[in-house]
């Protein structure tokens, strides 16, 4: 289990974030009728013993009117796409259904369940939401074909503009994830700050971006014990310039290295030239040159004629 994980479940347990989440990247009529301050965690996961390092789940029970839903959030943390979502997604709500059944032996009909992918990786989602598109077309089952759904939200399809008009927690958090940019970021921290209600939300996220832009990847059991709450506002700008100053530090020295080794290739190239036409001077035929400096014969016979004379011209 990594930060994402363990972070992720954390951040969306907590009933404002979680709300944010529905109310401004989930456009159903019926949201509107949620009571999120009666929302209520479950305490179970369906995802499978393999897919545990690359996802999470979590279930959220709500009041809705006089009737009850379940919003089913299936946290997606893996780089690469899996074309077989749909069927996975559905074996995880068949589970759950299977469990509530065990649990509610009365009961004649199954609650309304939502099933929700939070994906945020960096490769766009291609995967089909519908399980009939997983399914071969002939011969044509009609009303038995399996009808099964799953409602899409990926981190990297939404732009600046579109999360800047949001301009909340979970839009903040997807700015983060997808468009990293740390002047834009503290800017919307502070105000975000200085505009959210629900201060132990706001702490929480701000928590998960300090563990992040410092340790990257830490324990489950060391960001589970946080108890940061921010009380003000110069606190919350002290933490983000120590945090995000590293982050931006750590980007300046991954720069300076990926120059360094650029310099480096480069040096080994200029060494591997000037050893061909030393070979190429004392006789070697262009096969030994290659094999030696690891250059092609082309590249070989390119330096070669463009290489100065031993009086000084081409």
């Amino acid at each position: 289990m990594n930060i994402h994980d363990s972070g992720y479940k954390i951040l969306f347990s907590n009933r404002t974030i979680f709300r944010q989440l529905m109310e401004s990247f989930v456009a159903q009529p019926w949201v509107a009728q949620l009571d999120f301050e009666r929302a209520e965690t479950v305490d179970k996961s369906f995802v499978s013993e393999h897919y545990k390092e690359t996802e999470s789940d979590l279930i959220y029970r709500l009041p809705l009117g006089e009737d009850e839903l379940y919003v089913y959030v299936l946290l997606e943390f893996q780089s690469t796409v899996d074309r077989w979502m749909a069927l996975r997604l559905l074996n995880y709500v068949t589970n759950f259904y299977m469990d509530w059944v065990a649990n509610n032996a009365k009961a004649r009909k199954l609650p309304p369940v939502f099933p929700i992918l939070l994906y945020n990786g960096d490769a766009r989602w291609t995967a089909a939401v519908e399980m009939a598109d997983l399914i071969e077309s002939e011969p044509d089952l009609g009303e038995y074909a399996i009808g099964f759904r799953y409602f899409k939200i990926a981190e990297n399809e939404y732009s600046a503009e579109q999360l800047e008009g949001i301009q909340n927690i979970v839009s903040t958090l997807f700015l983060a994830e997808s468009r990293y940019d740390i002047d834009v970021l503290m800017e919307w921290l502070l105000a975000l700050f200085e505009g959210e209600e629900d201060k132990r939300a706001v702490s929480l996220f701000l928590n998960w971006l300090k563990q992040l832009a410092v340790h990257g990847r830490i324990r489950p059991q060391d960001y589970e014990s946080l108890e940061d709450v921010y009380r003000s506002t110069e606190e919350v700008h002290s933490m983000l310039i120590t945090a995000l100053a590293r982050e931006k530090e750590r980007h300046y020295q991954q720069g300076r290295e990926e120059g360094r080794e650029e310099g480096r290739e480069e040096g080994e190239r200029r060494r591997a030239m000037l050893i061909a036409i030393a070979m190429h001077n004392r006789g070697f035929d262009f096969a030994t040159i290659a094999d030696i400096t690891g250059l092609a014969e082309e590249e070989i016979i390119g330096i070669i004629a463009h290489a100065p004379t031993e009086d000084g011209g081409e």
